[in-house]
């Protein structure tokens, strides 16, 4: 059975209303939920927004098509990065902004996956377990890169957390997109020893990733920073936590690798499917039905395939606020020469080495194009961009009208 989308499309992409909606879920059954459970301010403040996203409250936005001037005017989005509907507009910021990065290389893919013995510690150690997943992987990843066997040279790659499989249980997994090659100490780009294959022995990474974990979890422990759950209390004695530890370690510590990109193109559409998904997108849900949301969800232990399957309104909305991130964390990291405040220079040197400039420059181009936004409805040829956003009380927050669309007249639409 199929979702009613690709999986590549279930980012909201237009202003069109899905036939059902977390927001729905929400509002029906928000709350009561919120009378018998307790929330954090940031969980509260996530249902509202998305209780409230693309409706009058945040106010509304008028916008125009670049080729035939067509206007149209919608419900302002509540931004925030939790929202089904919001993650289209973040994802082409995010993706256009990525493109000055693009090289014409081979990229892989590699998944860094969490034992589910750890989860009843999550819910209490969300940021220290969330960073040492991402300090952990990634560091693990660059000491193979230096590793002279393997590369011996700098790579480049993103990071991007997920805490959540099909059903919207807790699931905590980095998806890694790796250059193919990495920058040598004495300035000259390496090429993988095992090109078109893998970049590293997902085995050997995994091993070391879960050394690294253990001793980390270890050292959080003594220091006194790991909150233990009522049902883990046992642990606070050494020995059972040693006991814990060596359990854990006898778990499947799962690093998967993927076969390498076709080309930087297919990387950044990739990429941009991963870097802004949520826990559940509406074009998964299919209906409410006593008391109960239908959604469809992927069985990778049948091959991938789509099923359906069904929670209590309760216990979706418990799922959901499972994966609502700590306040200001990065859930999207760069490492290597793709660091913050590196990548400019590491990346000019690089394509300098390659001598492709010409050829990125076209792909930039045309990646520009396949993000740049909402369709318009009437010409089918334009891109429909803002030219005036209003708050809830009236004022206008930004307007570039003026410029582009003289005619004040137009802009009523209601």
């Amino acid at each position: 059975m199929k979702p009613p989308v690709a999986e590549a499309e279930m980012a909201d992409q237009s202003p069109k209303r899905a036939k059902l909606e977390v927001a729905d879920i929400f509002r029906d059954y928000g709350e009561s939920y919120r009378r018998t459970q307790k929330l954090s301010g940031k969980q509260h403040a996530v249902m509202f927004d998305i209780e409230n996203c693309r409706r009058s409250y945040f106010g509304y936005h008028i916008d125009i098509c670049d080729q035939c001037g067509h206007t149209e005017r919608f419900a302002n989005s509540c931004r925030n990065r939790h929202c089904p509907k919001c993650q289209g507009i973040a994802q082409r910021i995010w993706v256009n902004a990525r493109i000055e990065d693009l090289l014409p290389i081979s990229y892989y893919h590699v998944t860094f996956t969490l034992p589910h013995m750890l989860n009843p510690l999550v819910g209490y150690n969300r940021k220290l377990i969330y960073d040492l997943l991402f300090d952990c992987a990634s560091e693990t990843l660059l000491q193979f890169g230096r590793d002279p066997k393997w590369l011996g040279a700098l790579i480049g790659f993103y990071g991007i957390l997920h805490t959540w499989g099909g059903k919207l249980w807790q699931h905590l997994h980095l998806h890694f997109i790796v250059s193919g090659g990495g920058l040598s100490e004495d300035g000259r780009w390496v090429q993988p020893k095992h090109k078109g294959k893998f970049i590293f022995p997902v085995k050997a990474l995994s091993v070391v990733f879960r050394g690294k974990f253990i001793e980390g979890l270890k050292k959080a422990y003594a220091d006194g920073r790991l909150v233990l759950p009522t049902g883990l209390r046992h642990l606070k004695n050494a020995g059972q936590f040693e006991n814990f530890v060596d359990a854990l370690v006898a778990r499947n510590w799962v690093v998967y690798a993927k076969r390498p990109f076709a080309d930087p193109q297919k990387v950044v559409r990739y990429i941009g499917r991963y870097t802004h998904r949520i826990a559940i997108s509406n074009s998964r849900l299919i209906k409410i039905e006593e008391d109960r949301v239908y959604f469809h969800y992927k069985d990778y232990r049948d091959d991938g395939k789509w099923k359906q399957c069904h929670l209590k309104a309760e216990d979706f909305i418990k799922r959901f606020l499972m994966h609502v991130l700590p306040k200001g964390f990065h859930r999207i990291r760069h490492y290597g020469f793709l660091s913050n405040g590196r990548s400019k220079a590491k990346v000019a040197r690089i394509r300098k080495l390659l001598s492709k400039e010409d050829d990125i420059g076209q792909l930039k181009q045309k990646v520009i194009e396949d993000h740049a936004g909402v369709g318009c409805p009437v010409c089918a040829k334009g891109r429909l961009k803002p030219i005036m956003i209003v708050h809830r009380m009236g004022y206008v927050l930004k307007s570039v009208a003026s410029v582009l669309y003289p005619n004040p007249a137009a802009w009523d639409t209601s």
